[in-house]
């Protein structure tokens, strides 16, 4: 079967856990802090999901408009469909950073969701990723559930990388006999000693692999002591340029889908939350303007949504530039005023607890990126 670009994008969920004490030393002495990264794969539109109080979104967007918001700033407000993020809000444990992107403008998915992974300046050119490579820097070593290994987490150093087949897993004693006839050190056995060392609970069946049964999982594996500290959930479907509607349309349904997740993952770690942190990531916002088919073009600015303990404040953080066709960008986006690799440099420098201008150098190779951490996240 071939498959479709449109079905690339709009592919199932995933999810992928990194980082456990059992496997280094380093991170069995620290605090435990749980990193999580939601990609949100097709564009996510910001100016939908954080809908700023400006009467031209009345004009551009008279079919797709969200009703039904509720108030986060007197500048902001948030789209209904986005319930467990809401209660984070008023609990303390969310925030959102506004008119932000990568530095990327061509408005291709591919090359877009390549940096949005990568970190990088040019589609393709990076074969690593920079929560990779913040993990790296931080030393924490670890164990990935997925196949293949998403770019986001790909590093210089090999990682531990599996798929759950959901098949019947074979009994150690059957796995001694097949380790026994690779040579002691070899590449195939050190890979039979890792399969022989995974958690049990991370190969069964869970769920029908909906992006919220995967969060029931994570969350399970996150507030354990010795559990994973970094998770990757994928979620596709927000390249919406038809039908995108407003409160009940496709966009709201794929928020829908990551609020499901937060949901999740707040019920499942109880008290572990408040040592959470989770991220949005994706690789474009959409036009300001909605098109003849009740939908968006590819855009350019666009917002990261956070939430966990370690968020610092309630709070639209954003260097706002307006709607005003002048400060759009090329006359048509939101513009984006903040390099969202600011935000997860920011992000990583807190969750690992490294200073940021050594994440910076290594993680986003030395690029000027602003230091948020102080203004954006707990210690």
């Amino acid at each position: 079967m071939t498959i479709s670009r449109r079905h690339f994008i709009s592919g199932m969920g995933s999810l992928t856990l990194l980082g456990s004490p059992l496997f280094n030393a380093r991170a069995a002495t620290m605090r435990k802090k749980n990193f999580v990264v939601v990609m949100l794969r097709g564009g996510m539109d910001g100016l939908t999901a954080i809908q700023p109080n400006d009467s031209k979104m009345e004009r551009v967007r008279p079919d797709i408009l969200v009703t039904g918001v509720k108030k986060l700033t007197s500048d902001f407000n948030i789209h209904p469909r986005l319930k467990s993020f809401y209660d984070c809000w008023q609990d303390g444990k969310a925030a959102v950073v506004h008119a932000t992107s990568i530095p990327y403008t061509l408005r291709s998915h591919f090359d877009g969701q390549n940096l949005m992974e990568s970190g990088g300046h040019t589609p393709y050119a990076e074969k690593t990723g920079w929560l990779g490579r913040g993990i790296e820097v931080s030393a924490l070593g670890g164990l990935a559930i997925s196949l293949p290994m998403p770019l986001l987490l790909r590093g210089n150093n090999t990682l531990d990388n599996f798929f759950p087949t959901w098949m019947s897993l074979p009994k150690d004693g059957d796995l001694s006999v097949i380790q026994s006839s690779y040579s002691e050190g070899s590449a195939l056995a050190e890979v039979m000693n890792r399969v022989r060392s995974r958690p049990v609970s991370m190969m069964q069946r869970s769920g029908d692999n909906q992006a919220h049964e995967l969060a029931v999982v994570a969350a399970q594996e996150l507030r354990r002591e010795d559990g994973p500290r970094v998770a990757v959930f994928d979620i596709g479907g927000f390249d919406t340029h038809a039908a995108q509607g407003g409160e009940d349309g496709a966009h709201g349904e794929c928020l829908a889908d990551f609020d499901k997740v937060l949901q999740e993952l707040r019920n499942g770690l109880g008290d572990q939350f408040d040592n959470t942190l989770i991220v949005t990531l994706t690789e474009f916002g959409r036009k300001v303007e909605q098109n003849g088919g009740y939908g968006t073009e590819h855009g350019y600015g666009t917002a990261v949504l956070m939430a966990g303990g370690l968020v610092k404040s309630p709070q639209v953080y954003a260097d706002w530039p307006g709607l005003a066709t002048k400060h759009l960008f090329e006359r048509q986006d939101l513009n984006a005023t903040i390099d969202a690799r600011s935000v997860y440099c920011s992000a990583m420098s807190a969750c690992f607890d490294i200073d940021f201008k050594t994440m910076q150098d290594r993680a986003f190779f030395g690029d000027p990126l602003n230091d948020l951490t102080d203004q954006l996240f707990k210690a």
